[in-house]
């Protein structure tokens, strides 16, 4: 099988791996302070919604709480 003196068999592969383009996407315009605003809000919103189903939900994954049940519902003990 005959060798090939360069490395890739294509010259324009090895140019396609060094070529950059000059094209730059077009500026974004500047968020108003009302979109901010709601940005901020919307974070505040999740964060808050996380921290209280953290808050609520940790008692009922104690352990120690759940030794006093008897393991039956509160509407069968009267049958």
């Amino acid at each position: 099988m005959l060798r090939r003196g360069e490395k890739v068999p294509f010259a324009f592969v090895a140019e396609a791996e060094r070529f950059r383009s000059n094209v730059t996407p077009p500026p974004r315009p500047e968020r108003s302070f009302a979109q901010k605003a709601g940005s901020a809000l919307f974070g505040l919103t999740v964060v808050a919604g996380l921290a209280g189903s953290l808050l609520l939900g940790t008692p009922a994954l104690d352990p120690g709480q759940q030794e006093g049940r008897s393991g039956h519902p509160a509407a069968a003990e009267g049958r």
